[in-house]
């Protein structure tokens, strides 16, 4: 039989209300009375109707997630941080993803499952503004990632251009003078690949150091085989470069595959860096340098955005929230201890 308020408050001695205030965090409630009243919500092992709670406020109590791609082992640890934080909020997270196509992003933007949660988180690629603009309905949303947006929705992503200038400044740092930049894109100008290249070729400018399209490699996607091609055609081209800045870490970990199997050993001919910080990046032969965002300040900016709006605060300008990134030096660029 399940434990009700009433339950709790007869063992306590004290009124329904008072439980009730304990159970969602009120600050009028004594300290004494507060302890007293955990002690019997442990013993008696209360669980609040988080559904009921939700309901009255008129709210579903879920709230949606909606990424590019989920075989990409950053978003997957994203979604992660996201789903784990919003439980300590009594939210449940709904997981989709888009495939980065724009026909399935403007679907979720204009409330695909509106019925059933009270928000969105978005990662969109393809999304346009007008897109944004004609969004109706009045369920929050706030975006990720880099593309720039002039729509009145919480933005939050990380300073990319001053990522890159951490990673290329690292490769300079330690000596190398020619940096190629692995997973450069056509089109769209302020998108996070060209961000990162741009962060590159402003530190190799101020170096001195070359900054030529024979050490740019267009790739088509973000994986592993799109990083392993672009360096075969690097190395064909007779670019060799003593140092690549790889766009993900899923690309760097190509990019070391195929200089491996060219006979170039990684640090000590050619030094590789990738971004994200994925879980793989810890544990392959080589470890992998890398920027690391910090996932689960995005995903506690999101997630906190997005439910501030939910409880009311929609006056509030948009606003444009960045979290920090951090260099990670492994063994792809400084080799292992001795």
């Amino acid at each position: 039989m399940a434990i009700s308020l009433k339950d709790v408050a007869r063992q306590a001695g004290v009124s329904v209300k008072t439980v009730s205030n304990v159970v969602n965090g009120y600050r009028h409630v004594t300290p004494e009375t507060r302890l007293k009243v955990q002690r019997v919500i442990d013993e008696l092992g209360y669980r609040p109707n988080l559904t009921a709670r939700h309901l009255r406020k008129g709210r579903t109590g879920m709230i949606a997630l909606a990424v590019p791609e989920l075989h990409n082992p950053y978003f997957a640890e994203l979604a992660d941080a996201v789903i784990e934080y919003a439980a300590g909020l009594d939210y449940i997270v709904l997981l989709d993803h888009t495939g980065g196509r724009r026909d399935q992003e403007v679907l979720f933007a204009q409330g695909f499952r509106a019925r059933v949660i009270d928000g969105l988180i978005l990662s969109p690629i393809e999304l346009e503004n007008e897109d944004l603009l004609a969004r109706g309905g009045d369920a929050p949303l706030v975006l990720l990632g880099e593309r720039e947006y002039d729509a009145p929705y919480d933005h939050v992503a990380i300073d990319n251009v001053a990522a890159a200038r951490t990673a290329a400044s690292h490769l300079v740092d330690i000596g190398r003078r020619r940096i190629a930049f692995i997973g450069a894109r056509h089109g769209r100008a302020r998108a996070t690949a060209h961000l990162r290249l741009r962060g590159w070729r402003e530190v190799m400018t101020e170096n001195g150091l070359p900054t030529g399209e024979e050490l740019v490699a267009v790739t088509d996607g973000y994986t592993r085989e799109d990083g392993a091609q672009a360096v075969a055609r690097l190395l064909d081209s007779g670019a060799r470069p003593d140092a690549v800045f790889c766009y993900n870490d899923l690309i760097a970990v190509g990019a070391m595959r195929t200089l491996a199997e060219r006979g170039l050993r990684v640090p000590d001919d050619v030094a590789v860096i990738g971004f994200d910080d994925i879980e793989e990046s810890r544990y392959g032969a080589t470890t992998l340098t890398t920027i690391a965002p910090h996932k689960r300040a995005v995903a506690r900016a999101a997630t906190d955005a997005l439910l501030e709006r939910l409880a009311g605060d929609r006056e509030i300008d948009p606003r444009r929230l960045q979290p920090g990134f951090a260099l990670v030096t492994r063994e792809s660029t400084v080799g292992r201890p001795s």
